[in-house]
């Protein structure tokens, strides 16, 4: 029992620093981590991989970086699948903060598939007023992007060609840190019937599963485990799956700490109870 008392007894920095080690390490390393999608996250990859080569998928960044670890990989997921199958992005910021981050990751992955700008991906940027924005993308996208986000006129871009409301988008994903999501829904779904897919945080998602299961979005992406799933499905393991990784040896740390902690207390109180009663 001397090994439970030393372990009472431990400096708890070592302790911290052994959890920060947990953490750290598996983000570094990148370790093979068991990943099994669910049903809302498949359907989402289902329906992007099922798109017609050429299709116009609109992504919206509704994020800013308090939310990047969990929703950049999602996003960097989303592109490497759609550029893999010859899909056409067509990015659009509603949080201004966001648009270096859907700017950082758009540039990143069309470096690594060699993708054209204008012709394979486009991105458009931020503007403000966003419900008028979404109702008025219903009637002609150009009224309110009459440029790129470099100010260069759309009309330049072959990839905008026959691009004017939702139905020339074949799919729209929202990436959503707050309640833009519900605007999307209400009026881009609702109104204009257009297909949506969303990616929420963690904390947000479990408020939007009931559009998924009433069939007013397509699938349902949660948080960085949602992201880790669909970096599984796509072929390509990286950040979101080191970040489970990460979150799931330093939880299991934390359980055994909390047990050798309780186990070395009733230690401690059984051996001062004998020795009082000496």
């Amino acid at each position: 029992m001397n090994i439970f008392l030393k372990l009472s007894k431990v400096d708890r920095r070592f302790i911290y620093i052994f959890i920060a080690l947990v953490v750290i390490l598996p983000l570094i390393l990148k370790p093979k981590f068991p990943v099994v999608p669910t049903k809302p996250v498949q359907d989402v990859y289902d329906y992007v991989e099922n798109l017609p080569e050429g299709s116009k998928v609109m992504i919206s960044i509704d994020y800013d970086a308090a939310s990047m670890p969990e929703q950049q990989p999602f996003l960097e997921a989303l592109l490497r699948q759609l550029f893999r199958n010859k899909l056409k992005p067509i990015l659009v910021v509603q949080w201004q903060l966001g648009a270096p981050l859907g700017t950082t990751a758009l540039e990143k992955i069309a470096r690594e598939t060699q993708a054209i700008y204008g012709v394979d991906y486009i991105n458009l940027g931020y503007r403000p007023g966003y419900v008028a924005q979404i109702v008025g993308i219903g009637k002609e996208i150009r009224d309110y992007f009459k440029t790129d986000y470099r100010n260069i006129p759309l009309d330049s871009f072959p990839i905008m060609k026959n691009v004017h409301n939702y139905n020339d988008i074949d799919l729209l994903v929202g990436l959503e840190a707050g309640a833009t999501y519900l605007v999307w829904i209400e009026y881009a779904g609702g109104r204009f019937k257009q297909k949506i897919a969303l990616a929420l945080n963690a904390v947000s998602a479990p408020d939007a599963y009931y559009f998924y299961q009433s069939k007013q979005i397509i699938g349902l992406v949660g948080g960085m485990k949602g992201a880790a799933e669909y970096e599984a499905l796509v072929g390509k393991p990286d950040l979101a799956v080191a970040g489970m990784a990460s979150q799931s040896y330093s939880h299991l740390v934390i359980i055994i700490f909390i047990i050798l902690g309780n186990i070395a207390y009733f230690v401690e109180k059984s051996r001062k109870a004998k020795e009082g009663g000496k």
